[in-house]
């Protein structure tokens, strides 16, 4: 016999009828064990999949596993995702909420719990506390390499009082088909569709156009996208193919070593707010290998100067740190809460100088600095309306590249004469 709790719970109660996108509806019953959700930006595909996971494990005995490459990620996007939705559909009586380990635990004993693939121990050992995980949703899958994603499928064991199918859930953005994702799941896919049904895999593209609850400015903004690759990407939600990109010098290693023997930090910072985020680097330089370490980042908006202050001596304690100098006032508050701040002396073509010099040196990300390699794998040349690649930097995903450039001002600042960049 169903709780009292649950009896006493009508789906007149839950706002899901205003706040459902009609594209999302028929999917939220769908059993299969492989369901791909992807597409366009601000296409609602996380909005309905924190809907669902919320509605599956209040009422259909499931327990949820959300992923993300990075743990600390989480917070700030899916699980806020899934408190508001609990609080938009006017059920908060029938949660609770932990937000320091990120756990929602219904009332029936069934759970969401959140866990990044930094720590692979975590995700080893996370068990719910009644039954076992029936779903795992991997939030930007793009993050994530296939080991991973195989080492994941094998946390759906265990027998499950849920009769139905247990499921992976891939989340993500299309950002170039060189994927594994792509390699996996989409050999017969068709571009010009935007469904894919087999038994055991379901397939759901989507754009802005299905959301909804966007206002005329967030249209706007996507519909006037410029540069073709963001445009086929974001607005159309296309697999993209990446045309020249700016840094190839790079690659992705466990740093932890390199921590214990950094002596030459250098620090930057560039500001932002409600679009743009606020972002700080953290690096060693090995002069004499001219290898620069991305050992650790700050990407986040809505910050407020002591906000952000109080990250920053989290990060990097009294160290200096270069920041952006169009902000004066910022680095005044930053400098009035303790932070040894100092502004960028910029100059005339110091971003391509920066970017040449850049271009010069080795750089290995820590593979926790999940937004740094995605700015590096972003990061593009302009290209003209025949696709001619110019030496001009597209002024997109170099929130944290711009903060290296700070970082690295005294080493490429008395630079003169030509600029040859790598194009």
């Amino acid at each position: 016999m169903a709780p009292s709790w649950l009896l006493k719970l009508h789906m007149s109660d839950i706002n899901t009828g205003v706040s459902i996108n009609k594209v999302y509806r028929p999917y939220t019953n769908c059993e299969a064990p492989r369901q791909i959700f992807f597409g366009g930006s601000s296409s609602g595909k996380s909005v309905f999949a924190a809907q669902r996971c919320i509605l599956d494990v209040l009422t259909k005995k499931r327990n949820y596993l959300i992923v993300r490459n990075v743990a600390k990620t989480i917070r700030l996007s899916f699980f806020n995702e899934l408190c508001k939705t609990i609080n938009d559909m006017n059920i908060n009586q029938y949660f609770s909420i932990n937000r320091t380990d990120m756990v929602i635990t219904a009332k029936s004993g069934y759970q969401i719990l959140s866990a990044g693939l930094d720590d692979p121990q975590k995700v080893k050992s996370i068990t719910p506390i009644k039954g076992v995980i029936t779903d795992i949703l991997i939030e930007e899958a793009t993050e994530i390499d296939y080991n991973s994603y195989k080492e994941l499928t094998k946390r759906l064991r265990g027998i499950s009082a849920f009769k139905g199918n247990k499921r992976i859930t891939l989340l993500f953005n299309p950002i170039l088909k060189t994927s594994w994702i792509y390699t996996e799941f989409f050999s017969d896919w068709e571009d010009d569709k935007t469904e894919y049904k087999t038994k055991d895999l379901t397939i759901l593209k989507t754009t802005y156009k299905d959301n909804s609850f966007l206002t005329d400015e967030d249209i706007e903004l996507l519909e006037n996208e410029t540069d073709s690759y963001y445009y086929n990407v974001y607005t159309l939600g296309n697999w993209g193919v990446l045309g020249a990109v700016i840094f190839k010098n790079w690659r992705v290693e466990d740093c932890s070593e390199i921590r214990k023997i950094a002596d030459n930090y250098k620090n930057g910072n560039d500001f932002g707010f409600a679009t743009d985020p606020a972002t700080v680097i953290r690096t060693h330089y090995d002069k004499t290998r001219k290898t620069i370490y991305i050992l650790d980042e700050l990407y986040q908006t809505g910050l407020t100067n002591d906000l952000l202050a109080k990250e920053i001596k989290a990060m990097i304690g009294y160290e200096y740190i270069t920041c952006d100098s169009a902000e004066p006032k910022s680095i005044q508050e930053l400098k009035n809460h303790g932070v040894a701040a100092l502004g960028a002396k910029k100059g005339k073509d110091s971003v391509t100088y920066g970017i040449q010099w850049l271009q010069q040196q080795t750089i290995i990300i820590d593979t926790r600095c999940q937004n740094a390699k995605n700015e590096f794998s972003q990061y593009k040349w302009k290209e003209d309306a025949r696709g001619n690649v110019m030496p001009i930097p597209v002024d997109k995903n170099n929130h944290l590249i711009d903060a290296l450039r700070y970082a690295y001002e005294d080493e490429f600042k008395q630079r003169t004469g030509p600029i040859t960049v790598n194009i």
